[in-house]
This record gives structure tokens, C-alpha cells and sequence, in this order.
């Protein structure tokens, strides 16, 4: 079963599953963040034999994409392969850096075999690339995954229009993707971009515990969202 991200997909991240039903109100979807938890695979062995309701978009974080894991990039690639066996996993995320280098080819034909949908993602920390390079990136990420995502770093409000446009431009082309701005310069796109066409929102489930800059809390994400939208 997959993930559809034909609608906007409201994702409550945590790397503790137990808080999932702190988040079924807000949210359509979990976004595990197994670099930060201590046994992710047990976590979900756990999670499927469990209560939990809300389908898992299953992320393990490189340290070199901003995450936590910083061992053997095969071996963190294998724990996200593992994590696509359990039913409650409906998405993985892969970074586009690792499918374009050929690393996580096995871990996407696992995917597709058991119908898992695939985010490829890319993320720029030190700023924001024009509006055609992020339409770039975006447009190659699609070709790989079912949708392509990129977090930029806003400074300006300039660089948050470029990123909405290439969201919109993206979109009008036919590719799903989900975009954002880290930082407070940025912080409002996480509500705007899906006006433009973004299809998936990130926001902690612990507001104490946010997984990335500028996000805001799970209800008043929800919140803006549904109200810019409707």
C-alpha cells in the first residue's frame, strides 16, 4: 500500500511512535525520522503489531543531508529497506544525492515491488538557488520518485518567491513535489507553498522537538493550511 499524494499530505514528524495519537487529530501521515530513534526497526515492528492508525513516510537521515545518521551509508540505506517490509510504512524518503549516485537503486526497487511510495529529496542549508535551479532539481528528482521535495535556506523574501515559483512551475509541468524554506525568513512557506502546489507539510508533533528550522506546530500548521486552501 502507498502513500496518495494526489492531495496535500500533512506529515506529523517524531522519532518516537508512541506519540502518534497525540497527532491523529491534525495529521494525515507519520514522518518517522529513524536516524533519531535508538531502535527505528523495532519501533515499527512495534507500531505495526500495535494501535497505531496513521500510515508511516519513513525517513533515515544522512548526516551529510542534515540527519543524524553517520555510519556506513549502505548499512542506513539497508535500515530504510528493512523499514519498507512493515505494513504501516507507506512512503520512504530517499535523498536524490544517493539515487543519483546509484547507492540507493535496491532500496527503490524494494519500494515498487511492494507498491511503497518514494520522496526523493534534496536540501540546501546554506541559502536559496535561483528559481530555474530549483525547478532543475526538482524536475530530476521526479524522474526518480513518485515526488520530488526541496527545502531551501530562505535569507530574503526574494529567495521564498523563487522557491513558490518553481513550486508552481513544477507543478503546472505535471511532477508532484513538495517544497519548503527552513529558517524564519522561510517559515510562512511551509503554509503558502502548498497554494503553489506543494503536496506534502512537515510539522513536530512535540513543538519542543522540531526535525527542521521555521516549522511550525502540527494544529497551527493544519490550521493555515486549510485556510489558505479553501
Amino acid at each position: 500500500m502507498s502513500l496518495d499524494f494526489d492531495s496535500f499530505v500533512l506529515t506529523a514528524s517524531t522519532a518516537d511512535l508512541s506519540e502518534e495519537p497525540a497527532a491523529r487529530e491534525h495529521a494525515d501521515a507519520i514522518e518517522f525520522r529513524m536516524d533519531l530513534a535508538e531502535k527505528p526497526l523495532s519501533a515499527l515492528e512495534a507500531y505495526d503489531d500495535g494501535d497505531g492508525e496513521l500510515p508511516i513516510l519513513a525517513t533515515n537521515r544522512a548526516a551529510w543531508e542534515g540527519g543524524e545518521w553517520d555510519g556506513e551509508d549502505g548499512r542506513r540505506l539497508g535500515t530504510l529497506a528493512e523499514a519498507i517490509a512493515f505494513d504501516a510504512v507507506q512512503a520512504i524518503d530517499v535523498e536524490l544525492e544517493a539515487i543519483l549516485d546509484g547507492d540507493a537503486e535496491e532500496v527503490l526497487e524494494i519500494a515498487r515491488d511492494r507498491g511503497v511510495s518514494v520522496v526523493a529529496s534534496a536540501h540546501d542549508f546554506e541559502g536559496t538557488p535561483s528559481r530555474g535551479e530549483i525547478a532543475s532539481t526538482l524536475t530530476e528528482a521526479a524522474k526518480h520518485a513518485d515526488v520530488s521535495k526541496m527545502a531551501v535556506t530562505a535569507e530574503t523574501k526574494k529567495d521564498t518567491l523563487a522557491l513558490l515559483a518553481a513550486t508552481e512551475q513544477v507543478t503546472a509541468h505535471g511532477d508532484t513535489v513538495a517544497t519548503m524554506a527552513m529558517g524564519d525568513v522561510g517559515s510562512h512557506t511551509r503554509a503558502v507553498a502548498p497554494v503553489y502546489g506543494s503536496k506534502i507539510g512537515y510539522a513536530p508533533v512535540d513543538p519542543s522537538e522540531a526535525t527542521a528550522p521555521g516549522q511550525y506546530d502540527l494544529e497551527t500548521l493544519s490550521s493555515l493550511v486549510s485556510e489558505l486552501s479553501s
